[in-house]
């Protein structure tokens, strides 16, 4: 009996394992960087919101990111007897990391979440398109976008500040004495389902994370891929433009995304994992998140979209994520 198409191409991705890139030092890179983080104080404020919707508290919240980046959220919560007849006294949270070139949206986009009796902390990453900027300095130039900066050193690299900023939004959801510490989930897609990868893997207090077609994965390969018009998928096509132009410091940059690569840091998740890839993918291909997913030995679980792109099949994984929760952590 022939092997049909789902089940081969499901075999080819789950056998894929590229060499690790990690150096040796990956975890004291890590451990020093977390520390550095730790010592910024949150400094905090969360301005209540006239919002139209009277069945929803919402919070114009900011923060403290790692390098003292003002970090801006929604904290949204649902008011007990009017979405949902009754409340615990202490609230699971859904935490929201956005995609590329995104925000932190408008409190009526996680009204999927509310409705289920969820708080949700919908965060900014610095410097896209949100109301949050980006207090680093950067010793080195940059190509086309956020991805390349600090590419010349893993201190200054880009991503190290996001992934200790989106740690830190856990640290204020858990100063909240109605958040649940025992039923936080961590989501996001595409750039998102990559911050909520690596966020997993640095921070244990999450109990789920819901990843999407998740970028910052297997980041060098990323990097090389050359589709349609253009070089490189993705964000990480600003990687290509930049080495393009100079070609002497492949090896340095290489280096630096290493300790930024979530396949580096797959096998530190300890998180249960709900993730999902389209086939069509051509901005995050499938066979780059495999690198991390393979990688896991936590509880997870994978839907592969055949004939989908990078924006298909997002209403059905949310239905799968929500029936995963009410199971799960909703208790029904």
């Amino acid at each position: 009996m022939p092997v049909s198409y789902l089940d081969r191409r499901s075999a080819e991705l789950h056998a894929y394992l590229p060499e690790l890139t990690r150096r040796p030092d990956f975890d004291a890179f890590w451990e020093e960087m977390m520390e550095r983080s730790r010592v910024v104080p949150l400094a905090p404020t969360l301005d209540p919101v006239d919002y139209p919707n009277r069945r929803l508290g919402v919070l114009d919240v900011a923060y403290d990111g790692f390098d003292g980046t003002r970090i801006h959220g929604w904290l949204i919560r649902p008011v007990a007897g009017a979405m949902v007849d009754d409340l615990p006294e202490r609230l699971p949270c859904l935490v929201h990391y956005h995609g590329f070139g995104g925000s932190r949206g408008r409190p009526a986009d996680f009204a999927a979440w509310t409705q289920l009796g969820m708080a949700v902390l919908s965060v900014d990453v610095r410097d896209q398109r949100g109301s949050t900027g980006n207090a680093a300095r950067y010793s080195s130039g940059s190509a086309t976008n956020v991805a390349t900066k600090g590419l010349l050193d893993r201190y200054e690299y880009y991503y190290g500040a996001v992934y200790l900023d989106s740690v830190k939004a856990i640290d204020l959801l858990l100063e909240q004495s109605w958040i649940d510490p025992e039923r936080i989930v961590i989501a996001g897609r595409s750039q998102g389902g990559g911050i909520a990868s690596a966020v997993s893997a640095m921070d244990h207090r999450p109990c789920v994370a819901l990843v999407d077609v998740p970028s910052n994965s297997n980041i060098e390969r990323r990097s090389e891929i050359k589709v349609a018009a253009y070089s490189g998928t993705g964000a990480f096509a600003a990687v290509n433009d930049y080495l393009r132009e100079h070609p002497d410091q492949i090896d340095r940059v290489f280096e630096t995304l290493s300790y930024f690569d979530t396949m580096n840091m797959a096998d530190r998740i300890t998180t249960t994992t709900i993730a999902s890839v389209a086939l069509d993918d051509i901005v995050c291909p499938p066979e780059c998140y495999f690198a991390t997913y393979n990688r896991i030995t936590a509880e997870k679980e994978i839907t592969i979209y055949p004939f989908c792109g990078h924006g298909d099949g997002a209403s059905e994984q949310r239905e799968r994520q929500i029936r995963f929760l009410a199971e799960r952590v909703l208790g029904g």
